[in-house]
């Protein structure tokens, strides 16, 4: 399967405000992600990483720098990227399989399809509704379905068209625990079979080293490159991984740099500076 290559270079990026000056919220960010990788970038709100998430998607626009996505410049959405939000956007109006099926309904797309790409679409999609364990759900509808189940579909939508880049901005961040922890399961195997490019966004630090290859820690005020870490813990993982001492010393790593780069060294520094600036507890 094709692999993506990634390359931000010195990508700068400001939101304009009304009455006050422009917001800088990505100052000067260089980062690469090499093909097949599954990167995983962390920080405090306000540090900029879904922002430079959908730049990749081609869904925002930057200041300055470049983002080269296999040797090309990236300047609006692509047909090899696809992204999944948390928000599972799923059309209520069709079915589990048509909703994976979507993209190839497209005019853009159908236009171009041979009668052996349909045929070929058919057995993708059937594959995929087997990876994601909905073979039994083809025929129900989004109402009739469980978050989690919500998006296993939302998942197999956007890896239908085999892109070689696969965008993930908190996707599991609606789920309860036990949920979650079976689709991080599901999502590792699956860019195991795929080898599809991931980059994942998360507020949670123990996701994103149960599933990255490397986690970025992003800084807010503006949002940059703190740091980043190898994950050494090999692609085959399972849950009992988190308990370890390693796990858990990398996880303290990582949130010690998030709250020094935040401003805020322990939840109780949070907890008071929220209180001078007047959040109600």
């Amino acid at each position: 399967m094709p692999q993506s290559e990634v390359h931000f270079e010195t990508v700068s990026k400001s939101f304009k405000r009304r009455k006050e000056p422009a917001l800088l919220v990505l100052d000067r960010v260089s980062l690469h992600v090499a093909p097949g990788e599954f990167l995983v970038l962390v920080g405090a709100s306000g540090c900029g990483k879904s922002t430079l998430l959908r730049i990749l998607a081609g869904l925002e626009t930057f200041d300055s720098g470049r983002v080269i996505l296999d040797g090309q410049p990236v300047h609006g959405p692509g047909a090899d990227r696809a992204m999944v939000f948390q928000h599972y956007s799923l059309y209520p109006w069709l079915t589990v399989k048509d909703n994976i099926r979507f993209s190839r309904q497209l005019r853009v797309v159908r236009d171009q399809l041979t009668s052996s790409d349909v045929e070929a679409a058919s057995g993708r999609s059937d594959a995929l509704l087997s990876l994601m364990g909905l073979s039994h759900a083809a025929s129900y509808y989004p109402n009739q379905l469980s978050g989690g189940m919500q998006q296993r579909v939302a998942i197999a939508r956007a890896l239908m068209n085999r892109p070689k880049l696969l965008l993930m901005d908190e996707p599991f961040g609606a789920l309860d625990a036990q949920t979650r922890e079976v689709m991080h399961d599901l999502i590792r195997h699956v860019h195991q079979l795929e080898g599809t490019t991931i980059v994942f966004v998360t507020h949670d630090v123990e996701e994103a080293l149960y599933l990255g290859d490397r986690v970025v820690v992003m800084a807010p005020r503006p949002g940059r490159i703190d740091s980043v870490i190898g994950v050494p813990f090999g692609r085959q993982r399972e849950q009992d991984l988190k308990a370890t001492v390693d796990f858990l010393a990398l996880k303290r790593q990582i949130l010690h740099r998030i709250r020094e780069t935040s401003g805020m060294k322990t939840d109780r520094d949070m907890l008071d500076q929220l209180s001078q600036q007047g959040v109600p507890l």
